[in-house]
Order: C-alpha cells, then sequence, then structure tokens
C-alpha cells in the first residue's frame, strides 16, 4: 500500500518546488511486486530568465531517493517541455496527468487535465502501437518468459485500446481485465505480485494467442475512432506562456509586499 503523505514529505524534502507529482509505474498499473520502486513523475517551472535566453537549462530532474528501505524514483521536467510532450501525442504523459495517485499538485491538476484532455487524439495509436512492439522483441528474447513483460504487453494493449473507443485514460490493468472480460489475467497479476522473476508455468501459446486479438482489437479501435485528429497546440502553448508571465507577475507582487 503506498503511502501517498509520506512520498510527499520526502518530495518537499528535496527543496524542489514542483507544479505536480503523480505515481507511475507499476503502482499505477496494479500490479506492483514487493521490491517494485515507486516511479513519481512530475514537472515543475524553470524562472522566466533561465528559458528566454539562447541557451536552455538542464530542463529535466532526475533523482533517487530513498523511503524507508524502498527506492523512489523522480523524474520531472520543466513545464516547458512537460507540455511539448504533451502535443507529441506521448502516452506516457497523459498517464501521468490523469494519475488518480497523486502526490502532490492536485490543483495544478485541476488547471492542467481540461486541456490535457483536449489534447487526446487517434494518432495516440502509434504510441501503444509502438510500446507493444518493444515489447513482443523483449517477450521473443526472454525463455521462459517473464510475468512482468507479459502483463506490460497487456496492459499497453488495453489501455490505448480503452483510450481510442472511449477517449478516457485508464492505465491500472486489474479494472481494464474486468471492462475486456479477460479474468485470467488476475491469476498473472497475482504470481507479478510475488516475485519478478520467470513464469516457468505460462502457457505462452495462449498469452501469445490473447495479445495476438488484442492487437487486432488496437487496430480495428484506431480504424474506428471518433477522437480527434488533431490536438489543440495553440491553447497549450497560451496556458505556458500565460502560467509563466503570472509566475512572474505574482512574484513581483510579492517582492513588493
Amino acid at each position: 500500500m503506498l503511502d501517498l503523505e509520506a512520498l510527499r514529505h520526502l518530495v518537499e524534502a528535496q527543496q524542489y518546488a514542483p507544479l505536480f507529482v503523480t505515481v507511475s509505474g507499476a503502482h499505477l498499473y496494479g500490479f506492483p511486486s514487493p521490491d517494485s520502486d515507486v516511479d513519481l513523475r512530475g514537472a515543475h517551472l524553470l524562472p522566466l530568465r533561465d528559458v528566454v535566453g539562447l541557451d536552455l537549462p538542464e530542463q529535466t530532474l532526475e533523482r533517487k531517493l530513498d523511503l524507508a528501505g524502498v527506492e523512489v524514483e523522480l523524474v520531472s521536467h520543466d513545464l516547458g517541455k512537460y507540455l511539448r510532450l504533451l502535443v507529441k501525442n506521448n502516452g506516457y504523459v497523459l498517464e501521468q496527468i490523469f494519475s488518480p495517485l497523486i502526490v502532490t499538485g492536485q490543483g495544478f491538476l485541476d488547471e492542467l487535465r481540461p486541456l490535457a484532455r483536449r489534447c487526446i487524439t487517434r494518432y495516440h495509436y502509434h504510441h501503444y502501437r509502438g510500446f507493444l512492439a518493444t515489447q513482443r522483441k523483449l517477450l521473443a528474447k526472454q525463455e521462459p518468459k517473464i510475468a512482468k513483460t507479459v502483463l506490460y504487453a497487456y496492459r499497453v494493449l488495453l489501455t490505448g485500446i480503452h483510450l481510442l473507443r472511449t477517449g478516457d485514460v485508464e492505465a491500472h490493468l486489474p479494472t481494464l481485465a474486468q471492462e475486456y472480460q479477460r479474468p485470467f489475467l488476475s491469476e498473472l497479476i497475482a504470481q507479478k505480485r510475488e516475485e519478478m522473476g520467470p513464469a516457468p508455468d505460462l502457457d505462452w501459446d495462449f498469452h501469445d494467442g490473447q495479445l495476438g486479438e488484442l492487437g487486432g482489437l488496437l487496430e480495428k479501435a484506431f480504424q474506428e475512432s471518433s477522437l480527434p485528429a488533431e490536438r489543440e497546440r495553440q491553447a497549450v502553448h497560451r496556458f505556458l506562456v500565460d502560467y509563466r508571465l503570472g509566475q512572474v507577475m505574482l512574484s513581483n507582487c510579492q517582492t513588493i509586499i
């Protein structure tokens, strides 16, 4: 069970001022193992004077932290970089923004989520199709197969299908397994939660067939998707400019006071 309050204190102790931080990775996907690390993802805001010159500073913060013996990986991008990823049909960014596991930044996410929803397009298909291809390559090399790799393949397929059909971001595999009537995944998830290693008893022919069927459903969902083809890039641009300038004005007012 994640302790979101402890994670918030850990983040705040880093002298790091995030706009938001959410939980990603296996905890978001619903199949963490006892030894799984915690993946934190978010955004922060670099000072305006640092981003208007010829040379940009480092825009990504990466830290390995420790929470009572559990490894915590924190990755955060400057808001400008983060929003540029958002308008490139990046499924990871969507999943982070819509993660229900919020460490900090609920208020900012309340502003960002409606904007992010306007950036969901049918071409997010390419993100999920590409991730699937990567998992397939890994599986082709694994003998015996590893439950984690198989679950990641199912997760990306079902998340992609669900997004293209409904426009909603759902990364939690147990929820998706129930929604798309794949009850056998509960056993595989239970196995992954117990251990990270190979799954020698896994019926690969069965799972290979299931993944192939879902791959076909992903293709069909893309062809039939009613999602828009274009994201609202100008709205994202205005949000970024207004937010940066608004923070400058707020800082000036505080200085005067």
